[in-house]
């Protein structure tokens, strides 16, 4: 599958935007763990913008970002959210309150625990009525939601926006999920040639079926190719 990558975005931990983490992956700055900073999301009315948890911003911002950096609209473009963990930090909080009786759960979190929240979300700041994929696949998260992206872009000759993003995990559920650090990625990808591509992606899937009990293997590979 090839596809082009006319808008990119990046929000992490030093890593302010997709300008200064190209030079600090070039080598050509030095990173430094300055926390990330996610403003609220101003597509948001005030009342949603409050009840937005810090993995919501993130994912907002890099879908922004990644949409105006293509020049596309963000209400016209197929979506793909991808992340390993979901809301750890709200999932934390519901499992401390269930091991006090005393303690009750809040409605906002609750709603904020389900894994589709940020592109629930995302799709009602940017007026959205197209498809939306949410993928959580562990370590193979990144993966699993590029090849969706992907495919949906071929198979269906559309813009396809992909969102994936994770943080750190609290205590006592870091314990059993160590994440370090803040980190958002969003891709604009597109299944035809664009004068402003930034690059073009060529993305291989094979499955292999290793034993009788059918245990598949996927092998991916992904080559990018500067435009």
């Amino acid at each position: 599958m090839r596809v082009w990558i006319p808008g990119l975005a990046v929000q992490a931990d030093g890593m302010a935007g997709w300008e200064p983490a190209r030079a600090i992956l070039r080598g050509e700055d030095t990173w430094q763990p300055t926390p990330c900073a996610l403003p609220p999301p101003a597509t948001l009315a005030p009342n949603e913008r409050r009840r937005t948890s810090p993995i919501v911003r993130l994912a907002m911002a890099v879908a922004a970002e990644a949409c105006a950096a293509a020049g596309c609209d963000p209400a016209a473009v197929h979506n793909v959210f991808g992340s390993s963990n979901g809301d750890g930090r709200v999932v934390n909080a519901i499992l401390q309150a269930l091991a006090d009786p005393a303690a009750g759960i809040s409605p906002t979190q609750f709603h904020n625990c389900v894994h589709n929240a940020a592109a629930g979300y995302w799709t009602i700041g940017s007026q959205s009525h197209q498809p939306v994929a949410c993928l959580g696949g562990y370590d193979w998260s990144w993966g699993f939601s590029l090849l969706q992206a992907a495919a949906e872009a071929v198979v269906e000759g559309k813009t396809v926006l992909l969102c994936v993003y994770d943080m750190a995990m609290p205590m006592p559920l870091g314990q059993k999920r160590a994440t370090r650090g803040t980190f958002g990625v969003g891709l604009v990808l597109s299944p035809h040639p664009v004068p402003h591509a930034l690059a073009m992606l060529d993305v291989d899937y094979g499955a292999e079926d290793v034993n009788r009990h059918s245990k598949i293997t996927p092998d991916r590979h992904a080559i990018l190719t500067p435009c």
